[in-house]
């Protein structure tokens, strides 16, 4: 622990990170209230592990960053072999009658471990064989994460390892040359996801990006949740039709959203709270983010930078992406809204990383 000074705890971080929390349970309390004290339970226990961990200097944390890799990977080869298969998706362990994902707790495993590797390479991160060793490195979880499959959350990880490469000093000959090739590519990418016989992406997630382009096509079938997500938030006009509103024709009552209290808990939110209800859970991500940026870019070394880095991206990101599709921004990705969606690895996991 070393010495530690209460003046420099972050106080309007912490504040802002359980107000989240805390608005996710009471909207998980209304889009089903069966799970809510489930949440709160995560709750409590992700207090208590924010409390440990902020109490040990990060520093001493980054001495281990190859166990919280082997971890990670550990944790992942677990739920390949033994994972529980729900929805035809096995993303779960089942750990003394307690579900967990590990793909979450992977996040945090991995923002540590890229923390560490990188900034002890400062001076070599642009080195071809650094490079390639990290880009391997990084490709494993990547890959199953999307095996599982989780297309989305795999994303998110690439997205923190590309932001956290940047921000470890990237060469912005590198970036334009990466750019200058993959634009082309990711063009071309999307040109052929979009053919009938394709064999790139997995049928349902071609669906889901057609029925993004052609809502008014698939409005019965593949678009039905993200078109009454949309519908849901718009209904609830400026202060929204009330918590726990009894109204027949709401998103949750009229199961027009299967498991509202998890990817499209926005709807429920923007349906009962309206205007003002979300623009202010938008403030506190933006706040949050923009914190962690403020206190990265003030860290005293490079790993603390990195750390802040790869939080923020996730965090940032992640919230961005989910709110993108519950109105329609984005095609529907089936990412969890941080801090808000039920899911207690996930909350337990974020509030470690706050």
């Amino acid at each position: 622990m070393g010495r530690y000074s209460i003046r420099n705890y972050n106080f309007i971080l912490v504040a802002a990170a359980i107000a989240l929390s805390v608005y996710g349970i009471i909207v998980i309390g209304s889009a089903k209230e069966s799970v809510q004290s489930h949440q709160i339970q995560g709750f409590v226990m992700g207090i208590a592990v924010m409390l440990i961990v902020s109490l040990v200097s990060y520093r001493f944390l980054l001495k281990f960053g190859w166990i919280y890799y082997g971890l990670a990977v550990g944790l992942l080869l677990l739920v390949k072999f033994f994972g529980e298969s729900v929805n035809n998706a096995k993303r779960w362990l089942v750990v003394a009658g307690v579900q967990i994902q590990p793909s979450e707790a992977a996040k945090i495993l991995l923002i540590l471990f890229l923390a560490a590797f990188i900034s002890k390479r400062e001076e070599k991160i642009n080195r071809a064989v650094v490079l390639l060793t990290l880009s391997v490195l990084i490709m494993v979880p990547i890959y199953l994460i999307q095996d599982e499959p989780d297309l989305s959350t795999s994303i998110v990880v690439f997205i923190i390892f590309v932001a956290m490469l940047y921000v470890g000093g990237l060469s912005y000959r590198i970036v334009g040359a990466v750019l200058a090739i993959s634009l082309p590519v990711i063009i071309i990418g999307i040109f052929l996801v979009l053919q009938p016989d394709q064999e790139i992406i997995e049928p349902y997630q071609q669906t889901r990006i057609l029925a993004w382009l052609q809502p008014d096509k698939y409005q019965d079938t593949a678009g039905y949740q993200q078109q009454n997500s949309i519908v849901a938030i718009g209904s609830g006009r400026l202060t929204g039709k009330g918590y726990k509103t009894n109204e027949v024709g709401s998103v949750k009552n009229g199961n027009f959203i299967s498991e509202p209290q998890t990817d499209f808990i926005m709807a429920v939110a923007g349906e009962e709270l309206g205007f003002a209800g979300c623009i202010l859970m938008v403030a506190l991500f933006a706040f949050i983010t923009a914190i962690i940026i403020h206190i990265g870019r003030r860290a005293p070394d490079l790993a603390g930078t990195l750390i802040c880095a790869g939080v923020a991206a996730h965090i940032g990101f992640q919230s961005f992406a989910n709110i993108g599709v519950a109105t329609g921004l984005l095609p529907n990705t089936g990412l969890p809204l941080p801090f808000i969606s039920y899911g207690s690895t996930s909350l337990v996991s974020l509030l470690a990383e706050i």
